[in-house]
């Protein structure tokens, strides 16, 4: 019994040390923004929010992640459309990638888009649509392994899909705001474990 207890404690201690957040709390080291749209962090939470432009606007990991499992939380204000790329790079705002839609109801979060290809790769069933709680904090938790990329949006498995060219991609994790204006959304707790 000492030994299970022991081995599930070392087991235990070996995720949690693997897992790594992604934001501090305080600034936005180790990130990068693409577009002039707002980036800023306010008590301790990290905000993207349209700025005159209206424009497509991205904040990017320096770091490349391939296999990994990514928690998050985030809290729509006004429009709320906004997205969590994956395996994605950035070249002013033209991005390659595929994006988890954070979006507002009725409009597919937890489904896979890939923009300037193929467009939506897959949309969750509408009636999960109901896990989504507009204004309040959500929690989504993306997996990508190999080919394979799942999502969960507050405890709900929204989709999977298993795509040969998400399995070829190479990139950073990057957070959207989409063009149009009138678009808020608060982010936190974004821990990534790396797989």
């Amino acid at each position: 019994m000492k030994k299970t207890l022991l081995l599930t404690a070392v087991l235990f201690s070996i995720c949690i040390t693997a897992q790594k957040s992604l934001f501090n709390g305080e600034n936005l080291d180790g990130w990068t923004i693409y577009g002039t749209e707002k980036w800023y962090v306010e008590d301790g939470l990290l905000v993207c929010e349209s700025g005159p432009d209206e424009q497509y606007g991205y904040l990017g990991t320096n770091e490349h992640y391939k296999n990994f499992e990514l928690t998050l939380e985030f809290k729509q204000e006004a429009n709320g459309n906004s997205g969590v790329f994956i395996r994605s790079t950035v070249e002013g705002t033209k991005v390659s990638g595929w994006q988890v839609e954070v979006a507002p109801p009725g409009s597919n979060t937890g489904g896979v888009y890939e923009s300037y290809g193929r467009g939506w790769l897959i949309k969750p069933d509408p009636e999960k649509d109901k896990a989504l709680k507009m204004g309040e904090w959500n929690t989504m938790k993306i997996r990508v392994d190999g080919d394979t990329i799942t999502s969960w949006l507050n405890g709900t498995e929204m989709i999977t899909l298993t795509d040969e060219k998400i399995g070829a991609g190479e990139g950073s994790v990057a957070l959207q705001i989409h063009d149009g204006g009138g678009i808020k959304v608060r982010w936190r707790n974004l821990m990534l474990t790396e797989l």
